[in-house]
């Protein structure tokens, strides 16, 4: 699929390697108020995808991004998932640090984020992990890796090690992983993929089964969206929720971006997950932006 779904990379002004949306969490109640389990999710970015897919629960998950660079970065986290048991061997295998002997697999995401804080970069064993993660992926999984894509997964893993969990300064904006993994709803409830051992383990075994899907598209462009859409036709499946963020910035197709939406098989149900600068978040009905759409184009 990503060889075949996947359009040529465009360019994107700024380097974001983690989330930058501090309040990413914060329409996840209005979304778990309608029951979406099962069906597809579209998403696009880094890891703020993996929350939504653990409290979601879709059958399947596409990361579309314009960006090659975004596409590595999520085999990076498949393989790290599935080299990691639980979310203290995932933070110690994405962060190159060793394991706190204090926390276990029920540890709090907060214990497990206070502790590896004070856990420095092991180089040695990040120069193992990355051999591991690209060995994965290319044996185990056969992805036809050119060279430079391998340089750049070592170069996006060394990045993860270099940073740490508090600060992630090679990120636009970001807040830190620790920050990302711990922040709430806005209602007190923290709902990320590493707040609960139930919550990573559905994220794992998704990603196991090769059920979360990265690839490099554009919104408007005109093979990624549609070939998708194509698949879930095919295959009977419903498009629940689709993460936007604020790509619709940046759109200046904009008649072609509509005209990939439409060709979503959606529902009554099914839904744009808008992320707005200023950290508002809005859900918006599929069925509601088609129709809006019709109207502004035929005007």
């Amino acid at each position: 699929m990503i060889n075949d779904f996947s359009e040529p990379a465009g360019y994107y002004q700024y380097n974001v390697i983690t989330s930058n949306e501090t309040s990413y969490q914060h329409s996840i109640p209005d979304l778990m108020k309608t029951p979406r389990a099962g069906g597809a999710y579209l998403g696009v970015g880094p890891e703020q995808n993996f929350t939504y897919i653990a409290a979601l629960q879709p059958k399947i998950a596409f990361i579309f991004d314009i960006r090659r660079e975004m596409m590595l970065e999520h085999l990076m986290y498949k393989s790290v998932f599935e080299m990691s048991q639980n979310r203290v061997e995932f933070v110690a295998n994405l962060f190159s640090r060793k394991a706190p002997a204090q926390l276990g697999p029920d540890s709090s995401v907060g214990a497990i984020f206070q502790a590896f804080e004070r856990v420095p970069a092991d180089p040695v064993l990040a120069e193992q992990n990355a051999n591991l993660v690209v060995d994965r992926l290319k044996t185990r999984h056969h992805f036809t890796l050119n060279a430079e894509d391998e340089r750049g997964i070592r170069r996006l893993y060394g990045t993860f090690s270099r940073e740490g969990v508090q600060f992630f300064n090679s990120s636009f904006l970001s807040p830190g992983y620790a920050y990302l993994m711990t922040v709430t709803d806005g209602r007190g409830k923290n709902w990320s993929y590493l707040a609960s051992k139930e919550n990573y383990e559905r994220i794992r075994l998704m990603q196991q089964q090769n059920l979360i899907v990265p690839l490099v598209g554009d919104f408007a462009g005109t093979k990624a969206i549609r070939a998708v859409g194509q698949y879930l036709k095919d295959h009977g499946a419903t498009v629940h929720v689709f993460y936007i963020s604020n790509v619709e910035d940046y759109i200046r197709a904009r008649t072609r971006y509509v005209g990939n939406i439409a060709s979503l098989p959606t529902d009554a149900s099914s839904v744009l997950l808008r992320w707005y600068i200023g950290g508002h978040t809005e859900l918006n009905p599929i069925a509601d932006f088609l129709r809006s759409q019709r109207v502004v184009d035929s005007r």
